[in-house]
């Protein structure tokens, strides 16, 4: 069971990927909100298992409301919602008991929970249980976009493929490419061949995801604790693999002057605008009324089916791993939703934290 308490969204997820069900608890959601059931079930659809280049674990992604939600969809306090497993083969990790994975939560989930853990699937530390942010997200976006509030976000990168088909400035992306979340349908075939490739060599690869946030109010957020990038960078490294996180130019602005970086102001359509996106539509923590861009770093999927070493965790003596099961060679692909998703989130309890 893990927790993140918001300014007023407070959200417990619970489970693991082999147990019966996976589910999460929502307090302070408003209430009245017509549930968009369509939205929803396409939404978890982009994040499920058993696509092409995902790990072929086929689940429906079935989301049941056990309270909080009346016959007419409609909510009425706090929240429950629950996901059947229904395609586990647990036997696959039989060997990770004694042997743990090389980078994974197996090995401090050792130090942590001893003997009581459990290694199927990962268990709580499973991406699974992403479905669940999902959930959340679900219900999040529908409300954002009321206030004409959009998300979108891309692969913006696998291993050295870049897909840059849109300038800080434009609208939303186009997240929907024959079901590949590109922007470019040429670099989008090479990402494509290169996780097929990795797969094919039993290894695995890293992804860049980039979000945009178009239509956020300006003037939300605050200094230091309360910074908008604080909200979205908290909420982002709760997804399993995530190792990094920047905003606007990011780690690139390292390399420039102040007089490079410095995003300039004008006036278009009588508002003042700037010139340039560099701080990615947050300064002093604050929205500027820029678009919010950032980037979300993922980490190569940890369960690999090379042979490598590991340690018996009761003899102490090293011994070689081949990893069963099936998994991710990519973990950016399915990640694009679950950025959007933890994206909402952190912008709906902002912007209800607002209206206190």
């Amino acid at each position: 069971m893990s927790s993140l308490n918001g300014k007023k969204l407070d959200i417990t997820i619970f489970g693991e990927s082999h147990s019966e069900f996976i589910g999460v608890d929502i307090v302070g959601f408003p209430k009245g909100v017509k549930i968009d059931r369509e939205f929803l079930t396409s939404f978890m659809k982009r994040r499920a298992p058993g696509q092409a280049f995902s790990t072929p674990r086929k689940e429906g992604d079935i989301v049941e409301f056990i309270k909080g939600v009346n016959e007419n969809d409609e909510t009425t306090g706090d929240i429950r919602a629950i996901i059947k497993n229904t395609n586990t083969k647990s036997g696959d990790y039989d060997n990770l008991k004694d042997l743990p994975r090389p980078s994974h939560g197996d090995f401090v989930s050792y130090l942590k929970y001893g003997e009581n853990r459990d290694v199927r699937g990962g268990g709580k530390f499973s991406g699974r249980l992403t479905a669940l942010l999902c959930i959340v997200g679900g219900l999040c976006i529908p409300l954002l976009k009321e206030k004409g509030i959009e998300i979108g976000a891309h692969l913006f990168k696998v291993g050295d493929i870049e897909d840059k088909q849109y300038s800080y400035l434009d609208g939303v992306i186009d997240k929907n490419l024959d079901d590949f979340p590109v922007t470019n349908e040429e670099s989008g075939e090479k990402m494509k061949e290169l996780i097929s490739a990795v797969r094919e060599e039993k290894d695995s690869i890293g992804a860049l995801v980039e979000c945009k946030i178009t239509g956020m109010p300006v003037a939300i957020g605050g200094p230091y604790f309360d910074g908008v990038e604080n909200n979205l960078a908290r909420i982002m490294f709760a997804i399993p693999g995530v190792k990094g996180f920047e905003i606007g130019g990011g780690f690139e602005v390292v390399k420039r002057k102040g007089s490079e970086n410095n995003d300039q102001f004008t006036v278009k359509d009588g508002k003042i605008v700037t010139l340039t996106n560099n701080d990615g539509g947050i300064n002093g923590g604050i929205t500027n009324g820029m678009p919010i861009v950032f980037k979300v770093a993922f980490k190569p999927t940890p369960s690999i089916s090379k042979e490598q070493q590991s340690v018996n965790l009761k003899t102490l003596t090293e011994e070689k791993l081949v990893i069963k099961g099936r998994h991710d060679p990519c973990i950016g692909v399915r990640a694009v939703p679950v950025v959007e998703a933890c994206t909402a989130i952190a912008l709906l309890d902002m912007l209800l934290g607002e209206e206190l």
